[in-house]
């Protein structure tokens, strides 16, 4: 006798494969920051390799390569926090990491690069302008990181940094190296020697570190507004100095630390004016009030 198989069952087994196979399946999250929150950490962690590299160009006596490094580490710098601000990534380890890397970038390699460049010759002396220059690195950014934890300040601080930012710190302190390497491509050799001399490194070194640690204002262009007459010549200016700063990237960097210089009167001018009318409109209401009284 045959046995006959039930169709039944035969349908109801399909039908319970098909569900297998069309059932969703609970998938393992990740848990962990997205990769847009991550980007600025890597941006500085790509800094902090430049910052690196420069110094071990230094010790090979490239001192171009590390110079450029050091500049590359700056423009980094300048992007970091932009792309964290923008992508809204803003996180405590970050500006942590972002402190460290600044350090390294702008108060250990450019100390060290001059010393090997300029300062070694001076022997023992030579190193004290690199520690107090470093030193003075360290309290600026131990500075700014304090004043990120305080209470609301005025509101016309906002535009400036107190005393000069880090990379501008670094590029103000490699002045003699610019000047020293454009001085070479030139064949200027007395150029060279008073570049390289030590009592002047000593001497810009030792200024730089003042201007890090002091009160001065300084624009950080955070929010700055150019006045609509003014757009085009400021386009017209940038677009030069890029076009030079490609064709004699040396002479280009050297003018920039002069331009900065010059520009620091100017931000102290301009942060005095708004504290003078922030502090004035207070006084206005009141003696209207009083009048109107």
């Amino acid at each position: 006798m045959m046995r006959m198989d039930d169709p039944g069952g035969r349908s109801e087994a399909r039908l319970r494969r098909l569900q297998r196979r069309l059932r969703v399946r609970n998938r393992p999250r990740i848990k962990g920051p997205s990769f847009n929150r991550i980007i600025p950490n890597l941006m500085t962690l790509l800094g902090l390799c430049a910052g690196l590299t420069a110094i071990r160009f230094a010790l090979d006596e490239a001192f171009g390569r590390a110079a450029a490094m050091i500049v590359l580490a700056g423009f980094i710098d300048g992007l970091d926090g932009r792309l964290a601000r923008l992508l809204k990534a803003v996180t405590r380890f970050g500006a942590e990491f972002d402190s460290l890397a600044d350090f390294l970038c702008f108060g250990v390699a450019p100390a060290l690069v001059l010393y090997l460049w300029s300062l070694r010759g001076a022997h023992g002396y030579g190193f004290i302008p690199c520690v107090i220059f470093a030193v003075c690195m360290a309290l600026r950014l131990a500075r700014f990181n304090a004043a990120l934890e305080s209470g609301p300040t005025p509101a016309y601080t906002y535009n400036f940094f107190t005393g000069v930012p880090a990379p501008a710190g670094a590029g103000l302190a490699l002045f003699p190296l610019f000047l020293g390497l454009e001085a070479q491509v030139l064949g200027w050799n007395w150029l060279l020697a008073a570049a390289r001399f030590p009592l002047f490194t000593a001497a810009v070194l030792v200024g730089t570190a003042g201007l890090l640690v002091s009160t001065l204002p300084v624009w950080s262009f955070k929010n700055f507004k150019v006045p609509s007459h003014y757009v085009l010549p400021l386009l017209l200016g940038t677009g030069t100095f890029a076009a030079i700063l490609v064709a004699d990237p040396w002479a280009a960097l050297a003018a920039g630390g002069v331009l900065y210089l010059a520009m620091l009167p100017f931000s102290l001018r301009s942060f005095r004016r708004l504290k003078r009318e922030a502090e004035g409109a207070p006084e206005e209401g009141e003696a209207a009030a009083g009048s109107g009284g």
